[in-house]
């Protein structure tokens, strides 16, 4: 007996490009509006072509000026990047710290709602500044020097981990708090034996990333006046001392090399 024929193509399902506007008028509406918004852009921030063009051979003087770089003060950039070091561990452990009891507070699904509230703002008006703003802040009131950098980066850590922190509380599933409530377990308990072991391994990861982060932001707050290798790099570049700069850049460049490979390395840990 002869089997069937059977058509294998027939079987197979359909691939279909996956549209996000299925109506060809919209997309061509939306891709109009584009086109204008970037045509009207264009013509009203009023490009100065003429700068432009001025400013090209100084781009090219600038960089010949950085070849080969000068490493004859390596003693004072050796400086300047062991205080961005030291300004970014300090920043990291104290937003560690401080970032706990903000995220807790600010978890809808642990506290009242008036402590949630305070906690969310706090959150809230920490994240709304750039590093540098709040750097400028901190100067102006401390001075120049490493302890507004060490202040800047620890608002910005407390608040990125806070935020992470009440996300993830608030991302347990309800049964677990309900269960330890439900044995009459007081509040710390809660913490310690339900929060804890749920939100410890990502908290630990977004720390280690934080520490990442703040190498790399410890070196711009710097520009500011804010302490660290940056503020180093601004005085060459206002000198001219292009040569120099060079050399700086390039410390930088290896010393957020080094602070991604860290952070990795201690991530392959908690994985």
């Amino acid at each position: 007996m002869n089997n069937p024929v059977v058509d294998k193509s027939a079987a197979l399902p359909k691939w279909e490009r996956i549209k996000i506007i299925n109506s060809p008028r919209v997309r061509l509406l939306l891709f109009g509006l584009i086109i204008f918004y970037l045509v009207v852009t264009a013509l009203t921030l009023e490009v100065d072509w003429g700068r432009i063009a001025n400013g090209l051979p100084r781009a090219g003087k600038m960089f010949t000026g950085m070849i080969p770089p000068d490493m004859s003060r390596l003693e004072l950039m050796f400086s300047g990047i062991l205080e961005s070091v030291q300004m970014a561990l300090a920043a990291s452990l104290f937003g560690m710290i401080l970032a706990v009891p903000i995220g807790i507070c600010a978890a809808s699904n642990l506290v009242p709602r008036p402590v949630y509230l305070a906690g969310r703002s706090i959150i809230i008006l920490t994240r709304t500044f750039h590093e540098i703003i709040i750097a400028i802040f901190f100067v102006k009131i401390f001075g120049f020097g490493p302890l507004a950098g060490v202040l800047t980066l620890i608002v910005a850590g407390t608040s990125f981990i806070a935020k992470m922190v009440a996300e993830d509380i608030e991302n347990m599933p309800p049964g677990h708090l309900e269960a330890i409530r439900a044995t009459g377990a007081s509040f710390p308990k809660l913490l310690l034996y339900c929060v804890a072991p749920q939100i410890l391994p990502r908290y630990l990861g977004v720390s280690i990333y934080r520490l990442d982060a703040n190498i790399r932001h410890s070196t711009v707050v710097g520009i500011v006046g804010a302490g660290g290798i940056g503020q180093t790099l601004a005085a060459t570049f206002s000198r001219y001392d292009y040569d120099f700069s060079c050399t700086i850049l390039i410390a930088i460049i290896s010393l957020v090399f080094l602070g991604e490979i860290f952070s990795s390395w201690i991530r392959s840990y908690l994985r």
